[in-house]
């Protein structure tokens, strides 16, 4: 950055910081990430050296303070990384954006200071990896209805259930889990707790085979009888559901920003490959059911992105983004995915093999409808906030 930075307006500020991280991410990608991406994807390798790489260049606590061991940045810079990232290996974008917006988030959103100076600089150097558990084999959107419970004894809390689709579910050193306290179906009825890995009640579950995103860990998380002293409460009892509820907040906006990353991604090799392959003596980018796809592409990908930045900008000034982040979610990864739909087909039968690139960006792109809430919640999401 130039010395002149401090005393620059704040849009050239964030401008210079977004480029730097731009440029720094694609050149770790290329160097780290490209060479082996498909290697990972073939065995569903988690590649932790990989996150501890991550952590020593700020990636793995971008929005943490810098008293805390953090980068320090905000959500502008943040969504850079991930689309960095995404462009290369949607798997590594997705369990970046887990840690650092999950459960990261929920413990310097919503934790005390005890536990931010604890956990934090943990968190934000990857010394350890993050993992955040609401869903559950039976609720998935339905989360007032889930079956984990915890119960309090003494001072201690009593933690019996299971979750699903954890990202990092087993590797992940310390998890902040979400267990209901209350009455099923009633309003406060669950408390977030954070949970580290050598507690004997936490036993590592199954490792989900996925369709795509597969060098990111998704597994299952099961607590028998597993104690939690006093102090790993995070808030009051009965606040974890409204807690998790700004926590999918931001994590909306991280999918959001995968999705892009992974649109782009898909758009450019489609580009350099109508560029290069031939057919009746010239480039297909020549002909025109090509070129006219190819620019609908990039047309609704810098939407998707503007979107995304908006729910970003309004992030940054802690103003209310439930709308917008949905809007950005639901849009970008909808887009995500007719992006690499179109990119397979103008590889044509190359665009089916693996040889080629686009069919791991659209096996990647489908999980952005879903996770962290899929399109329909999302639209009921967007509709309440329009009707309220």
């Amino acid at each position: 950055m130039s010395k002149d930075v401090f005393n620059a307006p704040i849009s050239e500020f964030v401008s210079e910081n977004k480029e730097m991280i731009s440029q720094m991410v694609r050149e770790f990608s290329e160097r780290e990430m490209t060479p082996y991406s498909m290697t990972w994807d073939n065995s569903q390798h988690f590649p932790l050296d990989l996150f501890k790489k991550m952590g020593e260049l700020g990636l793995m606590g971008v929005l943490v303070p810098q008293v805390y061991g953090g980068s320090g940045f905000g959500y502008h810079e943040y969504v850079t990384a991930i689309i960095e990232l995404a462009k290369v290996d949607g798997s590594i974008g997705l369990s970046m954006a887990a840690h650092n917006s999950l459960c990261t988030g929920h413990i310097l959103q919503h934790g005390n200071e005890s536990q931010k100076s604890h956990y934090l600089p943990k968190l934000a150097t990857a010394e350890w990896i993050g993992a955040w558990g609401l869903t559950e084999p039976n609720t998935g959107s339905d989360a007032g209805n889930m079956k984990t419970t915890a119960v309090k004894e003494g001072n201690e809390w009593i933690i019996n259930g299971a979750k699903n689709f954890i990202t990092h579910g087993n590797s992940g050193d310390v998890a902040v889990i979400i267990a209901r306290t209350g009455d099923s179906n009633t309003s406060r009825n669950a408390s977030a707790f954070i949970v580290e890995r050598g507690n004997p009640g936490l036993k590592k579950g199954r490792k989900e085979d996925k369709l795509g995103m597969r060098a990111s860990e998704t597994a299952e998380m099961i607590f028998e009888d597993c104690r939690v002293p006093e102090e790993n409460l995070i808030g009051e009892v009965g606040d974890g559901f409204v807690q998790s509820l700004s926590v999918l907040d931001g994590g909306r906006i991280s999918i959001a920003a995968l999705s892009c990353g992974i649109a782009e991604g898909a758009f450019e090799a489609a580009v350099q490959y109508a560029k290069e392959r031939e057919q009746f003596g010239k480039s297909i980018s020549q002909f025109q059911g090509i070129s006219f796809k190819l620019a609908e592409m990039a047309t609704k990908i810098e939407a998707a992105k503007q979107l995304t930045f908006n729910a970003a900008e309004l992030k940054n000034l802690a103003k209310s983004v439930t709308k917008e982040s949905a809007m950005a979610k639901l849009y970008s990864s909808e887009t995500a995915v007719e992006i690499a739909d179109s990119a397979v087909q103008i590889f044509g039968g190359y665009g089916y093999i693996k040889d080629y690139p686009v069919e791991k960006y659209y096996r990647d792109a489908k999980l952005c409808t879903i996770g962290e809430g899929t399109s329909e919640i999302q639209k009921v999401v967007i509709a309440r906030a329009l009707l309220a």
